[in-house]
């Protein structure tokens, strides 16, 4: 099973940025689709972003423009770069591939 570490999460001031990392220990994202979810206290687990194995990405309506998702050559690192951050993106970041999540980091936007 695929071991996932996330990090770059922290403070940030509304209308900043922050940059998630999530490494995939021992293993690479060699197939299938990466994602990146996120849940807010009190709501449910929603999906952020996702980029299949040929390269396409989505996103839900609300970061659109405003977030990129990415990995890096070797497909060892997955990434979620995001803009213009505001209160509302303040939740736990997961990422997940192949059934197996990470442990989470937190986001947290002040205004």
């Amino acid at each position: 099973q695929v071991q996932l570490v996330e990090s770059g999460g922290g403070l940030v001031q509304a209308g900043g940025s922050l940059r998630l990392s999530c490494a995939a220990s021992g293993s690479i994202f060699s197939s299938g689709s990466v994602a990146w979810f996120r849940q807010a206290p009190g709501k449910e687990r929603e999906l952020v972003a996702s980029l299949s194995s040929g390269g396409t990405s989505y996103y839900t309506g609300s970061v659109k423009g405003r977030f990129t998702i990415s990995r890096d050559k070797p497909k060892t690192t997955l990434f979620l770069q995001m803009n213009s951050l505001n209160t509302e993106d303040t939740a736990m970041y997961y990422c997940t591939y192949r059934g197996s999540w990470g442990q989470g980091t937190q986001v947290t936007v002040s205004s």
